[in-house]
């Protein structure tokens, strides 16, 4: 009898997120259609790239609200188990309160799974290309709205200086490249281009219109032409702006940018920090809520399913707003960057706790 009942609330809890992720995914994507179409025909966006971008803007979105969409639907069906009196059925035949959260702990084991699975593989790649499409086609002046602000400064080691005006994740290029070498205060050479393009297969660089000016004591040494392969010391990150670094590297690269980072004593290191312990921190939060779900959702209300409902969307979205404010604390303040990405966790674990006993009496 057990494992009917386990199979039989583990089948309700997977189909109705994947019911709801299903539901409103397609209503976020006619939103994004209605307010975009009017650019994406004015800059004359192939169907292909369209396509591209709304199957990135699916796995972008879906690993972004899928708390909120987790929590929303095991509100809903545990109602409807209440509603229905087959949660006082089922604890009425001898079964225990913790043996009854048996197969919501499955089921958010199965979900945190694959939740950390899309974080870790799919997502960075689906968020490179939605945050590129975006900007190139969707932002206000197109690419020129995008170089003027995506401007790269950073500095590669003690005395060499890398400066690009614009990155397209696509091609791999950067536009308006320059490098500064100095020993002290004194300028030692300045390369200049129009472009600079990433080749992975043999990990060089290739320069477009390009100047090179080498600071001698008695004259300068020039040098320019229309191309060059070459090798540099920086990585293809260190030209692309804060918007796309974080977001867009899987978790090993993610783990070694970040070394890099700390060891050059980078300014954005807790915006990188803060991507990273979000990767963990998420696909936990799973466990957290689908307790506190079932918790607020099990008693039957004289409000019903609705009065529930609106328990789960308030506590929905204060997780939410304390998942960003704490975020952006983390990022712009001195503040410990894996205390503020674990605090929603914390709060809410102890929340979960709390209401577990009373639903246990």
């Amino acid at each position: 009898m057990l494992k009917i009942i386990d199979k039989y609330i583990l089948k309700r809890y997977l189909g109705t997120f994947i019911v709801m992720l299903l539901m409103f995914i397609p209503i976020g994507i006619v939103i994004d259609v209605s307010e975009k179409v009017n650019k994406m025909i004015e800059n004359k966006v192939a169907f292909s790239a369209i396509s591209r971008y709304y199957l990135d803007f699916t796995i972008y979105f879906a690993n972004l609200l899928f708390p909120i969409f987790l929590f929303l639907s095991v509100i809903w069906f545990t109602s409807k188990l209440a509603n229905n009196t087959e949660i006082i059925a089922i604890l009425s035949s001898g079964i225990s309160f913790s043996r009854f959260l048996r197969p919501y702990i499955i089921g958010a084991t199965i979900v945190s799974f694959s939740a950390l699975l899309m974080t870790i593989y799919l997502v960075p790649s689906a968020s490179a290309g939605f945050k590129s499409f975006r900007y190139i086609y969707l932002t206000t002046d197109g690419e020129s709205d995008m170089r003027n602000n995506s401007d790269v400064f950073r500095q590669i080691n003690n005395d060499e200086y890398i400066f690009v005006s614009n990155f397209n994740e696509g091609s791999k290029s950067a536009f308006n490249f320059s490098m500064e070498k100095f020993e002290g205060d004194k300028l030692k050479y300045k390369l200049v281009a129009n472009r600079i393009k990433w080749n992975p297969k043999d990990s060089t660089y290739t320069l477009y219109n390009y100047n090179k000016r080498k600071v001698g004591k008695f004259g300068d040494i020039i040098e320019s032409g229309v191309t060059k392969d070459t090798v540099f010391k920086f990585d293809l990150e260190d030209l692309t702006p804060v918007v796309y670094i974080a977001e867009t590297l899987p978790l090993y690269e993610l783990n070694k940018f970040i070394d890099k980072e700390k060891a050059r004593g980078s300014s954005n290191i807790n915006v990188y920090l803060v991507v990273l312990y979000k990767k963990y921190s998420i696909p936990v939060s799973a466990f957290i809520l689908t307790i506190i779900a079932v918790a607020v959702s099990s008693m039957k209300r004289r409000g019903g399913m609705g009065t529930n409902l609106a328990i789960g969307i308030l506590l929905a979205f204060t997780f939410v707003f304390l998942d960003k404010v704490f975020g952006v604390l983390a990022e712009k303040s001195s503040a410990p960057p894996m205390l503020a990405v674990w605090t929603p966790n914390i709060v809410f674990g102890a929340l979960a706790i709390y209401l577990l006993r009373n639903a246990k009496r």
